[in-house]
């Protein structure tokens, strides 16, 4: 199939994913496959919908993901909760379906309460002001983000974010499958995933806050976390083969502020000599995530490509990163771009991490198995960084097969070249993320809607 045949049929199956609530596009549902029970594939997910309204905005539609961010907005919960059953203040939901009664349409939101595990998402509030971010900055349309509703929602989520806790650390704390890996994976506390979304929204919630009373309060807060949050995490999490030295030598059992390892990391936990051999001299990432006596050394995509677009990952980091990926291909991308998560947990591993989740198997789904909407963020990656070869080379893999696998949500397998065992077809978000990182390859003065400069910039409100 032509490059032309291609897109076109991708667009075509991308407007059949249009939902409408009261005669007005809303968002995309999750998947259309005509031959699977839909579950929860006929909602639209936040984190889902994002390549989705990217997509909108540069063909100038913003009136959908305008829709989209009110009718999101309208479902955010404004008043504390003392029920544990019910959603906390400021939680936006994971995702909304557009149900009927008597006659009439409503939107029924699902705050993790349907979910598997009954997680409630840490991450959809933290798409949804970069996305705001994202909508302001494409349509110029400062009124919307001014508007007290939108204020008070941004506020509300950051609160949430940023509410007195349990540990004392610059992150935010979340549970296990609190994210777009939401089953168990051992992601219980800080997660890379979430902490380099929880850098964006922060960086995006300075250009949208504007300086009214309600706002001082966060604004503050805000500006005293950014710093030592960036500085933590490029300090703590990062790995490459000079860092791992430090940590081969850490001493344990150290008490005071100066301590090097802060965490009381044991030797014996990380595996040196394949972490050795694998991490290329030029190469180097960002851990998964670290706690007490923990450093999970799994390479996660969606973290560290995050890090690289919100300029949480210095220009170096950045480039280390995509030197891992381009040295390290045939185990990060191979048939089909691109593993979430490497290696996948085995044996032993998987039965006590996952909890045998027979859906997490290893190389399949979370736990090692391969999404091809992560190349609109390894694209858009590359191409902030000025290396376009590996966003040609990422692309030219994944139209070999989208086609004619129609549209996976995921595959299976070490290299990719399984179609998911439980993989829904026509996938929104795997036909989003192709036709997206296309738009970046094109005009990558598209980027500017998704990546922060190292030095922040002005608010939006006040341009």
């Amino acid at each position: 199939m032509g490059d032309r045949s291609l897109t076109e049929e991708a667009w075509a199956a991308f407007e059949k994913s249009i939902i409408e609530y009261q005669g007005q596009p809303v968002g995309t549902i999750a998947a259309c496959d005509p031959d699977i029970v839909a579950l929860n594939y006929d909602q639209c997910f936040v984190r889902d919908f994002f390549p989705s309204a990217l997509l909108f905005l540069i063909k100038n539609r913003p009136e959908i993901v305008q829709n989209f961010l009110e009718v999101t907005l309208k479902l955010q919960p404004k008043t504390g909760q003392l029920d544990c059953l019910k959603p906390s203040r400021g939680l936006m939901p994971a995702s909304f379906k557009i149900a009927c009664q008597h006659g009439q349409e409503y939107l029924k939101a699902d705050f993790g309460d349907h979910a598997i595990g009954r997680v409630a998402p840490a991450d959809s509030g933290l798409w949804w002001i970069l996305l705001l971010r994202a909508y302001v900055i494409s349509s110029g349309d400062t009124d919307l983000v001014r508007r007290e509703d939108f204020q008070e929602g941004i506020r509300l989520i950051l609160e949430l974010c940023l509410v007195t806790r349990f540990d004392m650390y610059p992150m935010v704390l979340v549970p296990d499958g609190a994210s777009m890996i939401d089953r168990r994976m051992g992601l219980y506390g800080h997660p890379l995933d979430i902490q380099s979304l929880f850098y964006g929204a922060l960086r995006a919630s300075m250009e949208l806050l504007i300086p009214i009373p309600q706002n001082q309060t966060i604004i503050q807060a805000v500006r005293k976390r950014l710093t030592p949050l960036l500085n933590h995490l490029r300090e703590h999490y990062w790995i490459d083969p000079e860092r791992l030295n430090v940590i081969y030598r850490f001493r344990v059992e150290e008490y005071g502020e100066e301590v090097l390892n802060q965490f009381n990391i044991y030797s014996d936990s990380i595996p040196f000599y394949r972490l050795a051999k694998w991490i290329p001299e030029a190469a180097g990432y960002l851990a998964g995530n670290l706690g007490p006596s923990q450093l999970d050394c799994r390479f996660f995509a969606i973290g560290n490509l995050m890090a690289i677009l919100a300029s949480l990952a210095d220009e170096g980091q950045s480039h280390k990163i995509l030197n891992l990926i381009e040295l390290r291909w045939n185990d990060l991308i191979s048939h089909m771009p691109m593993k979430l998560c490497y290696p996948a947990l085995e044996d032993s591993d998987w039965k006590t991490v996952t909890g045998a989740d027979p859906k997490n198997r290893p190389w399949s789904y979370h736990n090692g198995g391969s999404w091809p909407f992560l190349l609109w963020m390894l694209t858009a990656a590359a191409k902030k960084m000025d290396r376009g070869e590996l966003a040609h080379h990422a692309l030219a893999i994944a139209e070999r097969r989208l086609s004619h696998d129609q549209w996976p949500e995921y595959y299976d397998g070490p290299d990719g070249r399984l179609i998911g065992k439980e993989a829904r077809k026509y996938q929104t978000w795997t036909i989003a993320g192709y036709l997206l990182a296309k738009e970046f390859v094109h005009d990558p003065s598209h980027l500017r809607l998704i990546t922060f400069d190292s030095v922040p910039s002005v608010p939006i409100s006040a341009q």
